[in-house]
């Protein structure tokens, strides 16, 4: 499961300090966002109620493996 692609999110290793914050914040929003989602909220992205959490959980600087190239 991947997170849904924003702008403020950048696609490849950041390299300022800044860019890392700028990145944290946003991962931490979409974790607490998915973890916010009703069933039938989950239901229409495709994800379980399992795959939900286990990515909500995750830290906000555990980002994903692709984003790290």
């Amino acid at each position: 499961m991947t997170l849904a692609q924003t702008n403020c999110i950048p696609h490849r290793k950041p390299r300022t300090l800044s860019a890392i914050l700028i990145t944290w914040i946003a991962l931490a929003r979409q974790r607490r966002a998915l973890a916010s989602l009703s069933d039938a909220q989950r239901d229409d992205i495709g994800i379980s109620t399992q795959e939900a959490k286990k990515e909500a959980n995750r830290a906000f600087w555990d980002v994903p493996t692709h984003w790290r190239s």
